[in-house]
């Protein structure tokens, strides 16, 4: 595994990002201000985009309040032939809305607030610093600064995105609940860096052994967990397992010392009685609790 992050931890320093050092960018955007993705950035640069709920819009809000095909966002040239940009409504059962006002056809101005459903976006002209800062703020606001994975906020948002999507359409869904066994004994025996390299270097395992629509996130602490979108529990089941022996067998370390560490790991599949996204995290948790119970080093579900 030469040149692998997980050979090659290095101690992570904060920074702290001056408004003033953003770089301007070109193009305009929406940034998400209240929805899902909140701090979201949208680009506005290859023209016109169609957004709704319908799987065939370039910007899709899966959420009940928005037409399957909402309002369309279009550039335009004005009188002195700069380019401007304007939002339409398709006729939409809740209308669309600038600074709260319904609209059906309306040029947007910088930090006019439009509203689709229950998402409300920022539009910021292109050219504007404000633009790279909100870009930022949703890195800070979405990732685990330890891991670079999803925290628990985003991974929660995409879990319910997920969820919704796989009730809608009756595909199969799976989530793993991971948890590093005796980590507490882990910091202990080799200090608390230690056991920040190691939650980095299963972070950087989970990330580059999973297919890349598979969402991974850091829950909190020593927990991780896995989204697994058009995936049954018995195949679930194999790539848990895949993680956790690829984790035991992994050359972890820390300043040259070697760590070694396993995971435990509960399995289940969105089920016809799961209300809501939080009814398979609950019934992962309870199924980690007991590979913790019953040895650890193993995979129940």
């Amino acid at each position: 595994m030469a040149n692998d992050p997980v050979t090659s931890p290095h101690r992570v320093v904060g920074v702290v990002v001056r408004p003033s050092k953003v770089p301007v960018l070109e193009e305009a955007c929406l940034v998400v201000l209240y929805g899902e993705s909140i701090g979201r950035r949208i680009p506005l640069r290859d023209g016109a985009i169609t957004v709704g709920r319908a799987s065939v819009c370039d910007l899709q809000f899966e959420e009940e309040s928005v037409s399957r095909q909402h309002c369309r966002i279009e550039p335009f040239r004005d009188d002195q032939n700069v380019e401007r940009w304007r939002v339409v409504d398709l006729q939409s059962t809740n209308g669309t809305f600038v600074n709260d006002r319904a609209v059906t056809s309306l040029q947007l101005q910088h930090g006019d607030r439009l509203q689709i459903g229950r998402t409300i976006c920022k539009f910021l002209a292109s050219g504007h610093v404000e633009a790279a800062y909100y870009e930022e703020i949703y890195r800070l606001v979405t990732t685990d600064g330890l891991t670079g994975l999803a925290n628990r906020r985003a991974f929660s948002e995409a879990l319910a995105r997920e969820f919704g999507r796989s009730a809608r359409y009756g595909r199969p869904l799976s989530l793993v609940a991971i948890d590093i066994d005796h980590f507490k004994q882990l910091n202990d025996t080799h200090g608390h860096l230690a056991g920040d390299a190691a939650l980095r270097q299963l972070g950087a395992v989970l990330r580059h052994n999973l297919r890349r629509e598979d969402i991974v996130g850091r829950l909190g602490g020593e927990e991780f967990a896995v989204i697994l979108p058009e995936i049954d529990l018995a195949s679930a089941r194999l790539v848990a397992d895949k993680v956790r022996r690829l984790i035991a067998t992994c050359g972890f370390e820390y300043e040259r010392t070697p760590m070694h560490f396993t995971i435990s790991a509960g399995v289940v599949a969105r089920e016809a009685d799961d209300r809501e996204a939080d009814d398979m995290i609950r019934r992962a948790d309870a199924l980690l609790y007991q590979a913790k119970r019953s040895g650890r080093d193993r995979v129940i579900g």
